[in-house]
């Protein structure tokens, strides 16, 4: 097996350096994720959700979904989509309105004030994005953690619609 050989599969449990990598992976993405938030949030006052659902429907036909094709897209459960909606609705970020195809579903809009929320976060958080992840690599590690990232996706059974 080479470096670049996947482990076989089997019921042999992580070695202790296996271990160690992956509690280094795992403590340093839960730091980089919360200083990326804290940042979107003093920068924008927006959380991290926020800016998902809004990106995603930014970058929908007409700024607008199907809810049950939001939380999809975004990869959450659709109960706590449909509670961070209702928290966005309340702030004017987007707007619920019933399917015209499906009566018993519903539609998300991006509203101008969402739109305008969304604008003015995209620049700092690309900002925090680099400042905090990319800054920090050569461009040989982006590529091989895009690589990873890949392949844990691959793994995981996650498709990235792009």
């Amino acid at each position: 097996m080479t470096k670049d050989t996947p482990r076989p599969r089997g019921r042999q449990l992580p070695t202790a350096e296996e271990l160690r990598i992956w509690r280094d992976f795992i403590e340093t993405t839960d730091v980089l994720r919360s200083r990326i938030a804290s940042r979107l949030q003093s920068d924008s006052a927006l959380s991290p959700g926020d800016y998902a659902v809004l990106l995603a429907l930014s970058e929908a036909q007409e700024r607008r979904l199907r809810s049950s094709e939001l939380a999809t897209h975004i990869g959450w459960e659709r109960s706590r989509l449909s509670h961070h909606l209702g928290r966005m609705e309340r702030r004017g970020l987007i707007r619920r309105q019933e399917c015209a195809t499906d009566p018993r579903g519903a539609e998300i809009l991006l509203t101008p004030t969402g739109a305008e929320a969304f604008q003015r976060s995209t620049v700092p958080h690309l900002r925090a994005i680099r400042e905090l992840f990319v800054d920090a690599l050569t461009p040989d590690q982006l590529l091989a953690a895009g690589e990873i990232a890949a392949a844990l996706g691959a793994h995981l059974g996650r498709r990235r619609e792009e």
